[in-house]
């Protein structure tokens, strides 16, 4: 196994192509597909279903990849540990969140000391950010629970009460707080199954003896949101997550001990990646 060999296939599973990746690292897109093959013939495996000008990577190819990615990123940090006269941080930094309420602190930090870097910010469940951060499709992730991942690091960020929202038109006197039962009172706008807010929700209910029925499960958060101020029922968020919006109020729940915990989380592996390790000091210690 040649260095070269695995260049290039790292190269064309990232450019999704021979073509493309001959022209990323500027060699003839022969001597390209010829490394390749030799890399395949000495492991006699097939890394790419070769579909015309498209290439797919196969099972084996997609594990090789997970490790090139490793290996190259490793060598990247390498390099910067040796490049002594680098003074700034930058490039980019990926983030996954499932809500990005929550890290608006240490992302404003982060971006005043080091505004040479990149910051890209998308949205996704748990499972969705575990999978991006194993893939190395993202640096930092922001979930609510994590299950149990020993290849993960996880800060605190803290813990935010779950609130009942709705449009002041639905509860025109609307009380200090609400016990779990009060809730029966008005139809009930849930989130899709999986949701950690309804999970939390449905449990004290539970043990409480009550059932909680929604009238309309909505997928996202948003979502929930538009149908709670267009008066359609309560719908249920964490605090931080509220923001300002006129169109709601929120209604505390009384005696519950109801909070949505957040937290970030990255790959062990990756430590000691700059941005990861720099953008983790800024993380509130709770």
């Amino acid at each position: 196994m040649r260095y070269t060999q695995l260049r290039a296939f790292h190269h064309v599973a990232l450019e999704g192509g021979f073509s493309r990746a001959a022209e990323a690292l500027n060699q003839t897109q022969p001597s390209l597909s010829d490394q390749v093959r030799r890399l395949e013939q000495t492991y006699d495996t097939l890394l790419f279903h070769r579909e015309g000008r498209q290439v797919r990577l196969t099972t084996s190819g997609e594990a090789l990849l997970r490790l090139t990615r490793n290996f190259f990123e490793a060598e990247d940090r390498i390099a910067e540990h040796l490049d002594l006269e680098r003074a700034t941080l930058a490039g980019t930094l990926r983030i996954i969140a499932d809500s990005a309420t929550h890290i608006t602190g240490p992302v404003g930090a982060f971006r005043a000391r080091h505004p040479e870097v990149f910051i890209r910010i998308t949205t996704g469940n748990t499972e969705i950010v575990l999978s991006s951060l194993r893939n190395y499709e993202a640096e930092i992730g922001v979930v609510g629970k994590l299950p149990d991942a020993p290849d993960i690091d996880t800060t605190m960020l803290g813990h935010s009460p779950i609130v009942a929202i709705a449009s002041p038109g639905l509860v025109p006197a609307a009380p200090e707080a609400l016990d779990l039962a009060d809730l029966l009172r008005w139809p009930l706008i849930f989130r899709e199954k999986g949701s950690r807010t309804r999970a939390l929700l449905e449990d004290a209910a539970t043990k409480t003896g009550l059932t909680l029925t929604p009238v309309m499960e909505v997928e996202g958060r948003e979502a929930m949101r538009e149908m709670v101020a267009a008066g359609a029922g309560l719908g249920f968020v964490s605090r931080a997550e509220l923001g300002p919006d006129t169109r709601l109020i929120a209604l505390p729940l009384r005696d519950q001990v109801l909070a949505m915990p957040e937290m970030i989380v990255s790959l062990k592996a990756r430590a000691d990646v700059p941005v990861i390790r720099a953008f983790r000091r800024f993380a509130p210690v709770t």
